[in-house]
């Protein structure tokens, strides 16, 4: 009998630990958690009241104010107070989605920060399906646990898509699944990859333009990976750049329309680029100077229009550069260690701001050294992963950086940063030594 109950008990933890097993690698079941968590703490935080003041600027800054335009009837316009007019400020994508929510339950108001935030949740939650197709495909098993689940339950990973109405957590999830079909691009055969490729792509551009910084990087690594393996990709990526180029027209169509000139996608590169570079710079965002802070400016915008005025801010910028390029280089370098250990200063609390600071700059050591392990150990798409960390962050160097545009990358930091834990945890047992 004793025997028995023994062999029923065995039977019943070998259930269980296979149970455990088909969980813990659920796609339903990680994007189930990360979800219920993200949901959870939107209302229970109440994160969805943005402060009124500034007419609700802080909900959805520029884009709130283009989908509050929309949704009214004025089009994609007004990205700041006042009805300026027609405006290429901001990718088009997330501007409408406001606007279809604002439509749906009212402009600037709790239901609609609601109904957003969960969007930007799910939009997170599904992220953690790519982590794992990405670490899997690139490492083990193990670390594909370990790194969607930790996608799923970190505060901190949560914060963007609860906080924030932007396309942030979009974008992250957009280049994930960038990241990942890149990946297979070499094995894959037909017209259909090509076609998503040039779709995601596109997709990608009219969500968040800053993701085309790694557009020739991940085309570059696919085609020499399916040179190595002799497969052709000529006529494939003739294919995704068609499809590429069909998803931007429209776009490209209404701004030629509206102002009379080609603009790819956006219009705002020139006083993005005077925001990191004038008197008073110091490497971080001048805040004080963009239209939505200064009221001098915004009469500048509004005087001069849009495109006048972003060519001025270029012109500005430009002449400061020239002035100076030894300050440029400096101010340079200050974004690139501002950009991987933090911004300096930066919390709604000061007294956190250290600490906000050693977690960026534990995570960035703990990434390159991760990356370092996949590069000496030749792990699959290792220099997809190298290539993506130098390509994506550069244009934020000769900007300004912002710890909201290291998010679009996390999760690939987040693969490497636990491959680089596993490796460490196992170096120590028999047969294994770290590289």
């Amino acid at each position: 009998m004793a025997q028995g109950v023994s062999a029923q008990l065995h039977m019943t933890a070998g259930a269980i630990a296979g149970r455990w097993r088909a969980v813990r690698t659920s796609f339903t079941g990680i994007f189930a958690a990360a979800l219920v968590l993200r949901l959870g703490l939107i209302l229970l935080a109440h994160t969805y009241r943005f402060k009124a003041y500034d007419n609700d600027f802080a909900f959805g800054w520029e884009m709130g104010r283009i989908g509050r335009a929309i949704a009214l009837g004025r089009g994609f316009a007004d990205p700041f107070d006042g009805q300026t007019g027609p405006t290429a400020w901001e990718p088009p994508l997330y501007p409408y989605l406001i606007a279809a929510v604002f439509r749906l339950s009212g402009v600037y108001t709790h239901m609609s920060a609601l109904i957003l935030l969960a969007i930007n949740s799910i939009f997170s939650a599904l992220t953690s399906i790519p982590i794992f197709l990405i670490a899997r495909r690139s490492f083990s098993e193990k670390v594909a646990v370990g790194t969607a689940w930790a996608w799923a339950l970190l505060p901190s990973v949560m914060y963007w898509s609860t906080r924030w109405v932007w396309e942030t957590s979009l974008a992250t999830l957009l280049l994930a699944l960038i990241f990942w079909l890149t990946l297979t691009l070499p094995e894959l055969e037909g017209r259909n990859a090509w076609m998503i490729f040039g779709l995601l792509w596109g997709v990608a551009a009219l969500a968040n333009t800053s993701l085309l910084s790694f557009l020739p990087a991940s085309a570059l690594w696919a085609s020499s990976s399916r040179s190595k393996k002799r497969r052709a990709s000529l006529a494939g990526f003739a294919l995704a750049g068609l499809f590429f180029v069909a998803t931007l027209a429209p776009w490209l169509v209404r701004n030629y329309a509206t102002f009379g000139r080609f603009i790819f996608i956006r219009s705002n590169f020139g006083a993005e680029l005077r925001l990191g570079n004038g008197p008073g710079a110091d490497g971080i965002w001048m805040s004080w100077v963009h239209p939505s802070q200064n009221v001098f400016e915004l009469g500048r915008y509004q005087r001069m229009g849009e495109l006048v005025y972003v060519a001025t801010r270029k012109r500005e910028a430009i002449d400061f550069i020239r002035a100076s390029y030894g300050r440029f280089a400096w101010l340079s370098l200050k974004r690139f260690i501002y950009y991987w250990c933090g911004l300096p200063r930066l919390s709604e609390i000061p007294a956190l701001a250290p600490f906000k600071n050693s977690y960026f700059l534990a995570t960035s050591v703990l990434a390159i050294w991760g990356l370092r392990l996949a590069l000496r150990n030749r792990r699959p798409g290792a220099w997809l992963f190298l290539l993506l960390l130098v390509s994506y962050p550069t244009v934020y160097y000769f900007v300004f950086p912002h710890p909201r545009y290291r998010h679009p990358i996390e999760p690939e930091l987040g693969i490497l940063i636990v491959y680089a834990i596993t490796e460490a945890a196992t170096a120590g047992k028999p047969g294994r030594e770290l590289m």
